[in-house]
């Protein structure tokens, strides 16, 4: 069996006055959930802890964000939380302090047997449905 992702969301985040790197992560990754319903696992009968969330935050500064908080968002799955540069910082010269922009991306991926499942034929790009 095999691990496939099933979906990908991205978000954006920011904190505009404290310049709090945890909380734009959070914003962004609440942004990519709110994007998302994964109703496969009520309508399959998968239970959710067979999945994997990768979660990937990019900011200017990754050391001032706090994994654990940023992990805690997340509401379903086996959680990995990776925060890398990136991001955007815009600085504010008038007050001397930083916008903090944070981007999200969100896998999940769950183990899937490819015997289980077939392509259906009329589900091609060529072909429209209906």
């Amino acid at each position: 069996m095999t691990e496939q992702r099933i979906i990908l969301e991205m978000g954006t985040g920011n904190d505009l006055y404290g310049e709090d790197y945890t909380k734009a992560a959070c914003r962004a990754v609440q942004d990519a959930l709110h994007h998302s319903s994964l109703v496969l696992f009520k309508s399959l009968g998968i239970d959710h802890r067979e999945m994997r969330v990768q979660v990937t935050i990019g900011v200017q500064q990754p050391e001032r964000v706090d994994v654990d908080v940023v992990t805690a968002e997340l509401p379903r799955g086996r959680a990995e939380v990776n925060i890398v540069h990136g991001g955007l910082n815009v600085h504010d010269p008038d007050n001397d302090t930083a916008h903090v922009i944070a981007t999200a991306a969100i896998a999940a991926l769950l183990p899937i047997d490819p015997a289980q499942w077939r392509l259906n034929k009329m589900a091609r790009p060529d072909r429209p449905m209906g």
